[in-house]
């Protein structure tokens, strides 16, 4: 920038000159210099959880003896001095960097000791202090998992819980709708509404129990490994009081990882999250897309529902409205899919002792579960809670459905229902109306059996069980 005032920073290569505002150092610069690749940076999330590492590695090194209270003082309030304008501009690495992260974590190191320099006067340095005990190659694997967890924490377990609340609410307001149910996209047998949204709600629920069965593993670290798993100047305690700091800090029972060389090597619980994000996406994008055909028309569709009015739907056809909330749900899903694959493929990149893929794998994972997190609290509220029910299309639909003949196959027989059927598709009435000239059974009787309310039960609704008496000997 033109007048931008700059000063002189010295690393191991020599000197370069930083902007005088910044509070980064070296190393970072060189980086912003090497990597003008996207122009985005890793995600705010990414760069608290690591600041968060930062304070405990500080913490667990003042218990151990090896950091001078001062300076741990100094690094500990550092960390807490970070404002909302420091997390904007102070961490601008690009996400497509060194594959270990390491500017990344150079550029905490250095924003941290800068802060602390200027507020304590000490010779705070980025890597013999705020780094101390740590490489980026467990740094950043541990930040990984960390933002992740605390994403899903705070963020898309508590919407998935009301996603799902929100459908079973809807479902029980809905359950006396009876309505023809679709496989292949035809008209199947009779259903009612509520039990189509309580479909959705266990896919929810599912999908909220397979991220919960991955939190174990997400709350394994890398940190204390080092380099490659050895550990090499780590304080021998240091991970396991590191995982202590870290749990109260972040309110999460954090612990070591099993195996410290797997975990710096590999990126395998984040190949598994990503597979469960996948899954949320695909069960969101059957929701979104029911929702649409459904609330399709509303004179030359399905029309069963309406869904809420947000927006105009067309900038040339007046009065047009579209279901905008389901439409970008899945576009959101579409992306979270191909997320996955990016996470897969770069989850492959684990040569030897370090994955070397670990930005891009932090920041497709942390936009998968904020664009989850949003839809759902979105299709929650913009959606599923405020769609209308068209009644009378409905049951238009349904008192024309041959498929409803089905019911008479345990007392006439599937060939003979079939013939009726095509009668009534073929005639375009009723399917009682053929069903009575068709067979020798009568009209109450037919109505009992081809009720549409009494089919949703599921059962041998024709058979001669169904119509005795329970109580009888």
């Amino acid at each position: 920038m033109t007048g931008e005032k700059f000063r002189t920073e010295k690393d191991s290569l020599g000197e370069v000159r930083v902007p005088a505002s910044a509070l980064y150092g070296a190393q970072t610069q060189r980086a912003l210099d090497n990597f003008p690749l996207s122009g985005v940076g890793l995600p705010e999330a990414f760069i608290r959880a690591l600041v968060l590492i930062k304070q405990s590695a500080a913490e667990t090194n003042r218990e151990l003896g090896l950091l001078p209270e001062e300076m741990a003082r100094a690094i500990i309030d550092a960390c807490a001095s970070l404002t909302e304008e420091d997390y904007r501009r102070q961490f601008p690495v690009d996400i497509y960097q060194t594959g270990s992260g390491t500017s990344t974590n150079m550029n905490v190191n250095e924003v941290l000791a800068h802060i602390a320099r200027r507020d304590s006067g000490l010779e705070v340095s980025p890597n013999d202090h705020v780094n101390m005990g740590q490489s980026s190659n467990d740094v950043i694997p541990t930040a990984i998992h960390v933002s992740a967890l605390l994403a899903l924490r705070d963020g898309l377990l508590p919407a998935l819980a009301h996603l799902h609340g929100t459908l079973l609410e809807k479902a029980r307001s809905v359950e006396g709708v009876v309505k023809t149910g679709r496989t292949h996209l035809m008209d199947a047998l009779p259903l009612t509404l509520g039990q189509e949204l309580q479909a959705w709600s266990a896919q929810v629920a599912h999908c909220r129990d397979r991220i919960l069965d991955t939190l174990p593993r997400l709350s394994q670290l890398a940190q204390g490994g080092t380099a490659i798993g050895t550990g090499l100047n780590a304080h021998a305690g240091f991970a396991g009081l590191f995982a202590q700091k870290l749990s109260a800090n972040s309110r999460h029972q954090f612990a070591p990882a099993d195996n410290s060389f797997a975990a710096i090597a590999s990126q395998d619980t984040a190949v598994e999250l990503s597979g469960q994000l996948r899954v949320l996406a695909v069960a969101l994008m059957k929701i979104a897309n029911d929702l649409r055909w459904m609330n399709s028309g509303p004179l030359a569709g399905l029309g069963e529902i309406e869904l809420q009015a947000l927006q105009p739907g067309s900038s040339i056809m007046p009065g047009k409205v579209n279901p905008v909330i389901a439409e970008a749900v899945a576009m959101v899903s579409a992306r979270v899919m191909g997320n996955d694959t990016t996470i897969g493929v770069a989850g492959q990149s684990g040569n030897f002792q370090l994955n070397v893929m670990l930005p891009l794998i932090a920041h497709t994972l942390l936009e998968s579960i904020q664009l989850l997190s949003h839809s759902a609290g979105l299709l929650a509220d913009k959606a599923i809670a405020t769609f209308a029910v068209n009644v009378g299309n409905i049951e238009r639909a349904l008192s024309r459905n041959p498929i409803l003949v089905t019911a008479l196959n345990p007392v006439i027989g599937y060939s003979k229902a079939a013939e009726i059927a095509k009668e009534a598709y073929r005639s375009g009435r009723p399917v009682l109306d053929v069903a009575r000239e068709m067979t020798d059974l009568d009209e109450d009787r037919l109505s009992k059996l081809l009720d549409p309310a009494r089919l949703v039960s599921g059962g041998l609704v024709g058979s001669d069980e169904e119509d005795a008496d329970p109580g009888a000997d």
